[in-house]
């Protein structure tokens, strides 16, 4: 059972374990010019989690979404509505999100890009995945996304999780077993050789508290990701087939070794992805 605390106006949502969810249109509310002192209190239950994630309340329970910790640093977050048992699709958007580690002061910042299911509508969808950053993996983290659009509103969402929630088993200098399948194991446009070249180790640990920064807006003649067609950043590099491609951010980095494997034809040279 959870218990919130509702705040009218500007909307405050506490919750009793691991979650802190908060939910909130844009402005007061409609015919108000000021926020409402009065507090209200709520207690009810909810239906247990189907991937085992986190249940978090958005908009005093109009919404919920459920957020997984998956081994190594994958983050899912899975859209549901006001019955929490049933999936709901939201436009398709890339979120904004930050990051707070344990003990430390500063937020990272990082992106959940939509991964649709099946069943979800063109345009739209019902989970979106991230890549943590390395320094948050194995770590008690709070996260916060701004902005998640669900029809005409926006909504602010943060929920925590403790070190339970984060994959421990692997030693931090191997990466998960995930991640070494993709980058120890040759493929495709992927040789030995490159894996050599690359220091046999995993993008997430080479690039280890190496911030992305990411330009939507790259000039002519600047070299964009492969992946995301964002601006190249010279700090995220990684050879597949001897040619050394830029990336943005880790997570493209793997995407590609796994494109360069799985679709070697789709790959092209270094030169060819530019402004």
């Amino acid at each position: 059972m959870f218990r919130h605390i509702l705040l009218t106006g500007n909307c405050i949502v506490v919750v009793a374990a691991i979650v802190i969810s908060v939910g909130c249109t844009n402005g007061t509310s409609p015919g108000t010019s000021a926020p409402n002192p009065a507090v209200t209190e709520a207690v009810h239950g909810h239906q247990p989690s189907v991937h085992g994630g986190t249940l978090i309340s958005i908009g005093k329970d109009n919404f919920h979404a459920e957020a997984v910790f998956e081994q190594g640093a994958k983050l899912r977050l899975y859209m549901l509505g006001a019955d929490e048992t049933k999936v709901m699709d939201v436009e398709d958007q890339t979120l904004r999100a930050f990051v707070k580690v344990g003990g430390m002061k500063e937020t990272l910042p990082f992106e959940l890009r939509a991964d649709p299911q099946p069943g979800d509508q063109q345009g739209r969808t019902s989970q979106f995945v991230a890549e943590l950053p390395p320094d948050a993996v194995g770590k008690p983290v709070q996260i916060v996304i701004p902005s998640v659009r669900i029809g005409a509103d926006r909504f602010r969402i943060a929920f925590a999780s403790d070190a339970a929630h984060t994959d421990t088993a692997m030693p931090a200098k191997l990466g998960s077993e995930e991640e070494q399948q993709v980058f120890f194991t040759p493929g495709g446009a992927y040789t030995a050789a490159d894996i050599t070249t690359n220091g046999k180790t995993v993008a997430a640990v080479k690039y280890r508290g190496v911030r992305a920064q990411h330009d939507d807006n790259p000039k002519p003649g600047e070299a964009i990701c492969p992946i995301s067609k964002t601006k190249a950043n010279p700090k995220f590099t990684w050879v597949i087939g001897g040619k050394t491609y830029s990336f943005c951010c880790v997570p493209c980095i793997e995407e590609f070794v796994l494109l360069a494997k799985e679709k070697p034809a789709e790959i092209k040279d270094p030169k060819d992805y530019v402004k």
